[in-house]
């Protein structure tokens, strides 16, 4: 299964940049959109590492003032969505 969390980011004015960059580096992570240091992010679930780790430790980025979980999604993979598909 591949799980998919959907996050607003708000982050300090002057840190944006370097949050955004931040949660670009991370494996799993995505930044889709930015206005006004709220930023919206998609996580993934890693082979190293679940999609709720790492939305705690988008918390301990310096300049992140909150994270919420706005969208939270489960979808079949590899064997799993082929499996599941109707012959």
């Amino acid at each position: 299964m591949t799980n998919i969390c959907g996050c607003l980011v708000h982050a300090s004015p002057s840190k944006v940049d370097a949050v955004m960059t931040v949660i670009n580096a991370t494996e799993g992570g995505e930044v889709h959109a930015q206005e006004n240091g709220r930023i919206v992010v998609t996580i993934e679930d890693t082979e190293d590492k679940m999609a709720s780790e790492q939305i705690m430790d988008m918390h301990n980025i310096p300049g992140v003032l909150s994270v919420t979980l706005t969208y939270h999604h489960f979808e079949p993979s590899g064997a799993d969505a082929t499996a599941s598909q109707p012959l």
